[in-house]
């Protein structure tokens, strides 16, 4: 997975656990993409300062991840989504018979239901 996806996912999942100014300052770093120069001079700390407090929210955020895995099976969910997706889409174009499909579309949800 691309790596500011992964950050954003993560930041989306886990960001409200971070303390206020962790958040603005990792916010500012990889969702607005700010250089760690102009968040420093607007933070009134210096660049080293922002990277080390940077590195410690990807680290605390990856550690919230390895415990709770919710990115894990929302990205698990997604997929199983799409095959959903994929399956109907096959329906539609080829006349697929509804027993095939309706076997399909339940192998998946009954996945989605396990990843709940």
């Amino acid at each position: 997975m691309n790596d500011i996806l992964e950050q954003a996912l993560l930041y989306d999942f886990y960001g409200e656990l971070l303390n206020a100014h962790q958040k603005e300052i990792y916010e500012q770093f990889v969702l607005e993409d700010l250089s760690l120069s102009e968040i420093a001079a607007d933070a009134g700390i210096s660049r080293q300062g922002v990277h080390d407090l940077v590195k410690r929210c990807q680290k605390t955020l990856e550690g919230y991840e390895q415990k709770l895995h919710l990115v894990e099976r929302f990205l698990s969910i997604k997929r199983n989504v799409e095959e959903i997706n994929v399956v109907l889409s096959e329906y539609e174009k080829n006349g697929q018979q509804p027993e095939e499909m309706a076997a399909r579309i339940r192998k998946i949800s009954d996945l989605i239901i396990e990843e709940l």
